[in-house]
């Protein structure tokens, strides 16, 4: 098997027109394909997507944020006991999506200005691995943690020997 790379990375949100309008006014991404209500019986979704019985996928979305991997954004019903609560950053199975920008204080202001849960920071490392890199996170409408990022060139690894992490930016 050859692995070309990561195509997507999909997730679950509550309401999915919410999550787009989100990700196009943050970020600008763009709508690449819409499915519309999946129709599949309950041993489809059992077997193919290990959901419970009676979920039926309402719509997916598939964004396009930049030169980099595709967004795929799901909208289920028919879960029973409604939405929990994502987990944090600090839980296992905690995650964020980070997204390279070229000045992520100006991001920052932007964002903040429109509105977005936007948390302290930016955070420019000084020292050590990840030297010369800038972050800063934030939180989608419906609490999920994504991250911005900026790198003054290498980062401290990479001027170690590290190797190169891959960029959105140069797309290698």
């Amino acid at each position: 098997m050859r692995v070309f790379g990561m195509q997507h990375i999909g997730f679950t949100v509550p309401h999915l027109e919410e999550a787009v309008r989100f990700f196009e006014a943050a970020f600008g991404a763009v709508t690449c394909l819409e499915t519309g209500r999946i129709e599949a019986d309950d041993a489809f979704m059992q077997r193919r997507l290990g959901v419970p019985a009676g979920c039926r996928i309402e719509s997916i979305k598939v964004l396009r944020i930049g030169n980099g991997t595709n967004l795929e954004l799901f909208q289920y019903s028919g879960e029973e006991g409604g939405e929990e609560p994502l987990k944090r950053n600090s839980q296992p199975g905690g995650f964020h999506l980070a997204f390279e920008v070229d000045d992520c204080h100006a991001a920052a202001d932007r964002l903040r200005q429109a509105g977005v849960d936007v948390l302290e920071g930016p955070t420019f490392v000084d020292a050590g691995a990840m030297q010369g890199l800038t972050w800063l996170y934030l939180r989608a409408p419906w609490g999920q943690f994504l991250e911005l990022v900026s790198m003054n060139g290498a980062l401290g690894y990479e001027r170690a020997g590290g190797p190169k992490q891959w960029s959105p930016i140069t797309g290698e």
